[in-house]
Parts: C-alpha cells; sequence; structure tokens
C-alpha cells in the first residue's frame, strides 16, 4: 500500500511541529526544512488546521503550532483523514467481483494496515527528539521541551576548532 504525498506531507508537517512544540513555526520554515514546496504544504496546513490538529496564529509574529499536545494525535487518526480512500484494486467494477474472494482479503489486509497505525500517536514518532533536532539545525536543549519531551540523549562529541584559511587570491589571467 502506498500513501499519498499529501499524508506524507501531512506526516511531516506534524513530526516538524512536534519537534518544535515550544514555539511558532512558519510553513515556509518547515517548507525549507524539508526542501518541499511552500505552496503544497499551505494547503496540507489549512486542511489540518481545520480538522483540529494545528493551530495557527495570524498577525506579524504569527505562525503555526500542534493544536493538542503530541500524545493525543494518534497516526491511524490523521492518515484516515488525509486519505481520500483505501482501495487497493477496483473491485466494484470487476466482472469476477460477486465470485472473488480477494475483496474480502484485501479489506481485511486494509484493516491490518490501519490497526497498526492506530496503535502509534505522534509522540512516539517524535521520540528521538533530540536526533531530530539535529537534522532540522536546531539546538538540542530547544527540542527536549514541550509537553513531549522524552530522555534527553548526550550531546555530539566536541569537534576541535578549525584554524581560519586566509581567502584565496583570485589570479588574474595574465595579458
Amino acid at each position: 500500500m502506498r500513501l499519498t504525498l499529501y499524508s506524507d506531507y501531512a506526516m511531516r508537517v506534524l513530526v516538524y511541529l512536534g519537534t518544535h512544540a515550544d514555539r511558532l513555526c512558519s510553513i515556509a520554515e518547515i517548507a525549507r526544512g524539508y526542501g518541499i514546496s511552500q505552496n503544497h504544504l499551505m494547503k496540507v496546513v489549512n486542511d489540518l488546521s481545520r480538522a483540529g490538529y494545528v493551530e495557527s496564529v495570524r498577525g506579524r509574529f504569527g505562525g503555526i503550532r500542534l493544536a493538542r499536545p503530541a500524545e493525543t494525535l494518534n497516526v491511524g487518526e490523521i492518515i484516515r483523514h488525509t486519505e481520500e480512500g483505501f482501495d487497493l484494486v477496483d473491485c466494484p467494477n470487476c466482472v469476477i467481483a460477486p465470485a472473488c474472494g480477494l475483496s474480502k482479503v484485501l479489506c481485511e489486509a486494509v484493516g491490518a494496515f490501519l490497526q497498526v497505525l492506530d496503535r502509534y500517536t505522534l509522540a512516539d514518532l517524535i521520540g528521538r527528539r533530540a536526533a531530530l533536532a539535529r537534522i532540522f539545525a536546531i539546538p538540542v536543549a530547544e527540542a527536549n521541551t514541550g509537553p513531549s519531551a522524552r530522555r534527553p540523549e548526550p550531546p555530539p562529541p566536541e569537534l576541535p576548532p578549525v584554524a581560519a584559511k586566509a581567502p584565496r587570491r583570485k589570479k588574474t589571467p595574465a595579458a
């Protein structure tokens, strides 16, 4: 089974907001963080906001944040909201549908798929907040704040300072 790009972007937005639970984020910032289209994210965020997963604050210092704690955002529920349907094949329009057992098997498979997703919350997905913080290039201390913060991971080892090099001069072609 393959989820749509829409569901992928919705989960990415929620993971980003869960990782930055202590402040408002902008759609542009999230788009930069993932290297994806800001225009696509605007539609996704608007839908997540209307559904009550994301809260938006208008104004100069506005932005978006999770509307509820990450522990209460169920992955299965979110996927059911963002996906239009779970039909794996077009059984209703198949000539052998009345006698074929495939539709029952596929329905059971989709049910099992959603059952697994129902066991997880957004907090489970962002459990390694420090690792996510490094990927998003935010300070580890900032990532470990908020209601879904877990046990902090040790900081990465300090690297020795690198000596600054003098800027290279551009060679000019001989005349």
